[in-house]
């Protein structure tokens, strides 16, 4: 059930409505658990249930399902379990040996009807594992202080980062905490930039200070400072002291400015290079993974030095232009001179317009010397300018339908 993670979901038309982020289950007394159905996440960030009397076929990379998908957002029952949030990573014991688990098979026992048959276990020290069936299991029903998170993340690994943090906002404290704390700094750091307010500063809050000032040095410095700005003073000025000079630097320049402003949105990192560059030297920086589509989409030139503020900013030069120009082309030859900067105190509405205005996804952003001090994306502002709340709201576009309630039948 935990390679279940992310599979693609098709309705009876054969087209994908989503992907598969957990399994529902009820735990009964003596008696196997049943599968009450599967929790698929749609766009935008929305899950939704699915009961297991609608699923047609579970095949390799798919989940076929019959008749019509709820859209009401999904709430889990008391008497319910995530098999994937929840049953990974327990300890349980097995012919009297404590033992981890990290896999549950289901199997259709009769038609519509599904139940945990099997657990795979292993030794966390030995790593001998084992797949043994439900009823030679025992303490599934414990409350575990710390569960562990192994399985859990082998099963999020491919995850893009943004899915991940929408799976681990559905999830109890408990267990958001158990997970966080099991990734390593980098994916912490970009799970981190995509959860609501609130989950990153419950979550900064349980690590070390020494590991959250580790874990805002792998954030890009805008997405650092908008949490710095949501903590505590004092809490801020102590992480801000804990990190990297090199790295805390950029953070403390972005927390001068107000947050609605170019300058409290900007990211202090696009890509720049000097005049003297050439093209292919420019196309191998955008190839660089790590960065996003609206910062690769525009080499900023500027004089040296070339980190920001930087020296005399020359002005831009767009991938496109830059696919089309022969590789020993110098950048100082390609520039576009049609796009001005805009200044640090610009407002997110003046940004906005500017974007709309001639059609970009990022905009250089120049201070009263002249120099490169960032860079505004277009996700920066949709960040700013949707509710706070955005990421954990459902699409209301389908409450008006009248639809029967799927788990009530």
């Amino acid at each position: 059930m935990a390679r279940l993670s992310g599979t693609a979901v098709f309705d009876p038309a054969g087209d994908q409505i989503g992907r598969v982020r957990d399994v529902v289950v009820g735990l009964r007394i003596g008696r196997r658990p049943t599968v009450h159905g599967m929790v698929v996440e749609v766009q935008p960030r929305r899950r939704v249930f699915l009961p297991i009397t609608r699923i047609r076929r579970i095949e390799a990379g798919s989940v076929v399902f019959t008749g019509r998908l709820n859209m009401r957002r999904f709430e889990q029952r008391a008497t319910e379990t995530l098999v994937i949030g929840e049953m990974l990573d327990l300890t349980v014991r097995c012919e009297g040996q404590p033992m981890t688990v990290y896999d549950v098979a289901m199997e259709d026992v009769k038609p519509s009807t599904w139940e945990i048959t099997k657990v795979a276990l292993h030794r966390r020290r030995r790593r001998e594992t084992r797949i043994v069936s439900w009823e030679e299991v025992s303490g599934f029903d414990t409350l575990q202080k710390d569960q562990g998170a192994a399985g859990l993340i082998a099963a999020f690994e491919s995850l893009r980062a943004a899915d991940m943090a929408s799976a681990l906002h559905e999830l109890p404290s408990k267990r958001r905490v158990e997970i966080a704390r099991a990734l390593n700094d980098v994916r912490l750091a970009d799970v981190l930039e995509e959860l609501p307010p609130d989950d990153q500063i419950g979550i900064l809050g349980t690590l070390e200070p020494e590991r959250a000032a580790d874990v805002l040095e792998e954030m890009g410095p805008d997405d650092a400072a908008d949490l710095l700005h949501d903590l505590p003073e004092e809490q801020a000025s102590r992480l801000l002291a804990l990190m990297e000079p090199g790295e805390a630097a950029p953070v403390r320049r972005l927390l001068t400015y107000p947050e609605s402003s170019a300058g409290g949105v900007m990211t202090s990192e696009p890509v720049i290079l000097p005049p003297t560059s050439t093209v292919a030297e420019a196309l191998a920086h955008i190839r660089q993974q790590d960065l996003t589509p609206a910062v690769a989409a525009q080499v900023y030139v500027t004089r040296p030095p070339t980190e920001t503020p930087t020296g005399t900013y020359l002005g831009v030069s767009h991938f496109q232009r830059l696919l089309r120009e022969p590789p020993s082309t110098m950048l100082g030859g390609v520039l576009d001179p049609s796009i001005d900067p805009i200044r640090p105190d610009f407002t997110l509405r003046e940004v906005t317009y500017y974007l709309a205005n001639y059609n970009l996804v990022a905009a250089p952003v120049v201070d009263e010397l002249g120099r490169l001090v960032g860079a505004v994306t277009v996700d920066d502002v949709l960040d700013h300018m949707l509710p706070e709340d955005w990421r954990e709201r459902a699409d209301d576009r389908e409450e008006w339908r009248e639809r029967a309630d799927d788990r009530d039948e």
